[in-house]
């Protein structure tokens, strides 16, 4: 594929050709500052988001332009969770940067100045996760312990857990509850304020259906939230009482016909079935199941179309565009983009592919129908590629969509990559370039 290099002022642009009508990235932007793997990106507002990886450093990004606005330095080891904290005082809002780092330490910063506001360090532990309850003005810390904050930084309340693994995931729950994943099992606790405005915590419910450990925990919406183990299991849960309303397992099936030889060859390694990420619209589940993709049906409970090998290697983070468009990135460097499609005739069979045979039902625990083939699945639809975004040469993490404004891609190569819809860009060169010589009356 050729590349043909521009100027647009001082900043380098790419533009990558035609050879893809439905991919409308034709442009691209690297982005340079950080000097290790850059695992992390938020967005902070409809212009700005803030990278962080494993050298520490927090930058932040007018992805408009591609311009460094500010560069948060505090941190001594690599950053392990961020997120945005926004505080409103009833007049006016401001959205901070809240991060964690192995150095055993957490810090909010000011992304306008670069200041960093308040921080918090000797930590018994590093904090793996974090969780901003902005209707309580509160925000929680998970690792090997749980902890509530407030917005000054002074501790509420705290609970010990007795997992190896630690606090992996912390998603908000309706009645002032959250829900945190600790290796095979999820953990109900509910915060309660008294009289005296004073917070504790509470655990009131323990969730231990996995088989395996828990590797995404998210919100579908006010009435359901999702878990994937990697075991591959999918489970939909009932956010007010907790209790499992569907239950997906993907399956390894052994071929009768073959010999112990052959399945032992023929068997998937475990990352290959473990559920790397999870995303959902409110209508669909789409998971990422090693370096396959499932898109599931909160409707009818299904899985209603699927890749089952849509990257050379395992799939790192996901988004759904929309209800028929799907984007994906993964270790082996691509950020691709999907379409859903109705399967050609005859249709693919389930076998094809590095995979074999998968099938989705229940486990044995659940009494249930004996699982089915995803093909035998009615109305069941394809995933077709209709976009490839090569620019990145390591494992791309992750991705943050700010529509017609671009997308944002971080990755082990230590670059971010700004993409952009090349049309639309030129469309707005010119009208800068007409405003200009409008300005100047003219040549």
């Amino acid at each position: 594929m050729s590349l043909v290099k521009l100027l647009t002022g001082t900043s380098p642009v790419l533009c990558i050709g035609e050879e893809q009508p439905k991919n409308w990235f034709t442009e691209l932007q690297v982005l340079k500052g950080h000097f290790d793997i850059v695992r992390f990106l938020v967005q902070i507002d409809d212009f700005r988001c803030a990278s962080a990886g494993d050298d520490g450093l927090v930058l932040v990004w007018n992805v408009e332009t591609g311009e460094r606005l500010q560069e948060l330095r505090g941190h001594s080891q690599q950053i392990t969770a961020i997120t945005t904290f926004t505080c409103n005082n009833g007049l006016t809002s401001h959205t901070s940067l809240l991060t964690a780092s192995s150095d055993r330490s957490l810090s909010l910063w000011d992304p306008d100045t670069g200041n960093r506001v308040q921080t918090i360090s000797d930590l018994q532990s590093s904090v793996k996760c974090l969780l901003v309850l902005e209707r309580l003005c509160v925000w929680v810390s998970g690792g090997e312990e749980l902890c509530v904050w407030n917005k000054d930084f002074q501790l509420q309340c705290h609970k010990q857990n007795h997992s190896d693994t630690g606090i992996t995931a912390l998603i908000e729950l309706p009645k002032n509850c959250i829900a945190a994943a600790m290796d095979k099992q999820i953990v109900i606790y509910r915060l309660t304020f008294s009289t005296d405005s004073s917070l504790s915590m509470a655990e009131i419910r323990c969730l231990s259906d996995h088989q395996d450990q828990i590797r995404a925990l998210i919100n579908v919406n006010d009435g359901f939230f999702a878990s994937g183990s990697h075991a591959g299991e999918l489970i939909l849960w009932d956010a007010i009482d907790w209790n499992i309303l569907a239950y997906e397992h993907i399956l390894w099936e052994e071929s009768q016909a073959c010999t112990q030889a052959e399945i032992r060859l023929a068997a998937p390694k475990p990352s290959e079935m473990s559920i790397q990420h999870l995303t959902t619209n409110g209508k669909h589940i789409l998971a990422a199941v090693g370096s396959g993709l499932y898109v599931y049906s909160i409707q009818t409970k299904s899985v209603v179309a699927y890749r089952k090998v849509a990257h050379d290697s395992n799939i790192l983070h996901t988004m759904l565009l929309s209800d028929s468009e799907l984007m994906s990135c993964s270790e082996d460097g691509s950020v691709r983009m999907w379409e859903i499609q109705d399967l050609p005739l005859p249709a693919e069979p389930a076998s094809a592919g590095f995979f074999g045979m998968w099938t989705f039902g229940r486990t044995n625990k659940q009494s249930g129908p004996p699982s089915k083939k995803v093909m035998e699945v009615p109305n069941i639809r394809m995933l077709e590629l209709t976009g490839d975004l090569i620019g990145h040469s390591g494992a791309v993490q992750m991705f943050v969509s700010f529509r017609e404004n671009g997308l944002v891609t971080c990755s082990a190569d230590h670059l971010l990559i700004l993409w952009k819809d090349g049309e639309r860009q030129s469309h707005l060169r010119s009208l800068a370039l007409f405003q200009k010589l409008e300005e100047n009356g003219g040549l």
